[in-house]
């Protein structure tokens, strides 16, 4: 009588791993992106408010 409940069992479990697989590519992932991309450009905004823009000095006349 075990045989059944062993391939419920494993069934579930490949449906879970998948789903896991899936809510991982789709939404996890995607937010990490944006997140890391996202907070590089805000530092790099408040650094250039504080040190100016990149590039060489004014010349002076």
């Amino acid at each position: 009588m075990s045989a059944p409940d062993d391939t419920t069992s494993r069934v579930r479990r490949r449906r879970m791993e998948i789903f896991a697989f899936l809510f991982l590519t789709a939404v996890v992932m995607p937010v990490l992106a944006v997140g890391t991309v996202g907070s590089t450009g805000l530092a790099v905004w408040i650094y250039q408010m504080f040190a100016g823009p990149p590039g060489p000095p004014a010349s002076p006349h």
